[in-house]
């Protein structure tokens, strides 16, 4: 989608972050989430018809290397969130995907399996996944349904897809027009809940496909309500102490310009926390 490069465009043009290439995510840390079967079905070109149509892309070799790629993304941020307090990757957010198939655009759980990586190798034991994408996360939710180390939370459209959802640990649906107050008041209940999970670190799916203007969106939350989400989210998980994890997730407003400059708004408004609080003062 040129949403992404257009926001990687905006964010080194500015010199707002630190941009790095990610590593491809391996068979091993894939299939710590997802069933073997799928992985080589995936890999070697031969899902069925059905599951193409359901992933919503056309199999190719360059869409499985970008997938894997993505989820590399997610698992890079992840420990360097561990090790510096925040850190965002541009793409991922593929948060419909489920252990033995991909839907709705998304090929592997990024966020799934890059919580999987640091259980397994940065000693990291409960995770809280704060997912503010208008449609809900229905693959991390059944991903993680009998985890109790993992805490679920969605706000997302009521009337949106998927039309069957799964149960997170905390669904706030809200109704089609919901606006920026009515929004920003299940954000702040859902995250000060899931925080109450005494995370050690907290994946935020930043979709911005509640924006007002989105095509697939149906809320109608401005951009000042947006930039408050953002705001909100990471006010909390300061002063809560807990590293946080970016991943772009939706956002399919008509104009590429304004999904880049949300997305953007989000990363930056992260890293000017993270500059803050990282800058030791001039004498």
């Amino acid at each position: 989608m040129r949403k992404y490069a257009a926001l990687r465009e905006r964010l080194a043009e500015s010199g707002d972050v630190r941009l790095e290439v990610p590593r491809a995510a391996t068979d091993v840390q894939l299939g710590r989430v997802h069933t073997q079967a799928y992985l080589e079905a995936t890999t070697s070109g031969s899902l069925t018809r059905h599951e193409v149509r359901r992933i919503g892309f056309p199999w190719s070799p360059e869409l499985v290397e970008r997938s894997r790629r993505s989820v590399g993304g997610t698992i890079a941020a992840g420990h360097a969130a561990l090790a510096e307090g925040w850190a965002a990757n541009l793409a991922g957010g593929t948060h419909h995907a489920h252990a033995g198939h991909g839907e709705g655009f998304c090929v592997f759980n990024d966020v799934a399996v890059a919580i999987r990586d640091l259980q397994a190798t940065a000693g990291t034991g409960r995770v809280s996944v704060l997912d503010l994408d208008v449609h809900q996360g229905n693959g991390t939710a059944a991903l993680f349904a009998r985890d109790p180390d993992v805490f679920t939370l969605s706000v997302h459209g009521a009337a949106n897809y998927p039309f069957r959802k799964e149960e997170s640990d905390l669904d706030i649906a809200l109704p089609d027009g919901a606006d920026d107050a009515l929004y920003l008041d299940a954000v702040d209940r859902g995250v000060r809940v899931a925080l109450e999970h005494a995370p050690d670190v907290v994946f935020f799916v930043a979709g911005v496909d509640a924006f007002h203007g989105d095509a697939l969106g149906r809320l109608s939350v401005s951009r000042t309500g947006m930039a408050a989400r953002d705001r909100r989210v990471y006010d909390l998980c300061e002063a809560a102490g807990v590293p946080v994890v970016t991943v772009m997730a939706g956002g399919y407003a008509p104009d590429v310009d304004t999904i880049a400059d949300l997305h953007a708004a989000t990363v930056r408004a992260a890293a000017a926390r993270w500059l803050r609080r990282n800058t030791t003062p001039v004498p």
